[in-house]
């Protein structure tokens, strides 16, 4: 039953079989009809030479008979010949489409064996530069964009389990080295409890990151949920309230230039993306370093820039900040956060339409400005806004 199925190769056969027929048939017809006309003619033409003739009437029987002899002849003789010129018509487009249809079969043969583990295959199919070339190179652009997928996927999966797992593995150590203990007493239950309790904040704070993440990832050249005015200078101050106590146990010193900037969002998610670039700033600065944080509006954006200092990070890491999971341009090495700020940082900002541009100065640190639609309704007011230059320093 599959051998009868109508695959193209068998339907672009039959075409070109029903495309010779028609034109078989076509040039036979005519055939007998200019044969016919040129017998009728050559012999009206004797018996206007030769009227009265008994040759003459001869002639015209022998005319009669020679036509109908040779209408009968391409008729029964005629049909033979094509008969066989449509079955070499059929075979050969048969076989002209099984040449023609090789890139599609080498496609279907590379799609059946494409499972997760081998989406580095591709079909490579050379040859002219025609259109199932370029239907082959879509498909190979198509998979190495899925193998990227995947393999990023994979990583994230990866390293979330990783983080997730290590402050489980801190509870459930302090829960069976403190039960075992029959002396424990009220001292020794309440450190456990503590260090319970700090594991359980991480664990929930990463589940909160990946949550945040999933929904800004879903939420992808769409709308936001929330949009609204926001005035961005002032979500600072309570953002530097909360961290205080932090930034005074490392000695960092504190300083703002706000000035107002309209913009249209989520005020939820604005104030994330500002809490989360002060909070990597003061756990990846240096002891008794700096934090410098500003804000304004031009005549057509808002701008958020904060600067701090730092250890020297390399021009070519920047970028990798703000991937997940990466913190300081490497896999899970600090001791706090889950290495998602960044990568949180950088989604809010195209869920809200900006642009994010980051710098790591040669004395160290990192300075990161973003740039967001300034909202239609505002209060028109330019202020003197900093800038992050190609070499890497900062103007402020």
């Amino acid at each position: 039953m599959r051998l009868l199925r109508p695959t193209l190769r068998l339907r672009m056969a039959l075409l070109y079989g029903g495309l010779v027929l028609l034109v078989g048939v076509s040039l036979l017809f005519t055939s007998i009809v200019i044969l016919n006309n040129s017998i009728t003619k050559a012999v009206n033409d004797n018996s206007r030479t030769h009227p009265k003739t008994a040759a003459a009437e001869d002639l015209n029987q022998i005319g009669s008979s020679a036509r109908s002899s040779a209408i009968d002849y391409m008729l029964h003789g005629g049909l033979v010949f094509f008969g066989i010129v449509v079955v070499i018509g059929t075979v050969g487009g048969y076989l002209l489409a099984k040449q023609a249809l090789r890139p599609v079969a080498r496609l279907t043969q590379t799609a059946k064996q494409l499972s997760t583990d081998n989406l580095d295959q591709r079909i490579n199919l050379g040859g002219p530069d025609d259109e199932l070339r370029e239907l082959a190179d879509t498909f190979d652009e198509m998979l190495g964009r899925l193998d990227a997928a995947f393999d990023s996927q994979k990583l994230f999966v990866a390293n979330a389990s990783h983080e997730l797992r290590t402050p489980l593995a801190v509870i459930r150590t302090e829960l069976e080295v403190t039960l075992s203990d029959p002396d424990a007493d009220v001292a020794e239950l309440r450190r456990m409890g503590e260090v319970v309790i700090l594991a359980t904040d991480r664990a929930q704070r990463l589940v909160a990151s990946l949550l945040t993440l999933a929904r800004l990832q879903a939420v992808d050249h769409g709308e936001l949920e929330v949009r609204e005015q926001v005035e961005v200078s002032s979500l600072v101050p309570p953002i530097l309230e909360g961290v205080a106590a932090e930034a005074a146990e490392k000695g960092v010193t504190l300083e703002t230039e706000l000035e107002p900037g309209i913009t249209m969002g989520d005020p939820r998610l604005l104030e994330r993306l500002i809490g989360n670039l002060v909070e990597n700033a003061i756990r990846h600065n240096v002891p008794n370093g700096w934090l410098r944080v500003t804000t304004g509006q031009t005549s057509e954006r808002v701008w958020i820039h904060v600067s701090n200092g730092g250890t020297v990070i390399a021009s070519t890491d920047v970028d990798a900040l703000f991937e997940p999971f990466r913190r300081g341009g490497r896999l899970r090495t600090a001791t706090r956060g889950a290495g998602l700020g960044l990568a949180i940082v950088r989604l809010i900002v195209d869920a809200h339409h900006g642009k994010l541009q980051a710098a790591a100065p040669p004395f160290g640190g990192l300075a990161i400005r973003i740039e967001l639609p300034k909202a239609a309704t505002s209060v028109p007011s330019v202020a003197r806004e900093p800038a992050i230059k190609q070499s890497g320093s900062v103007a402020v």
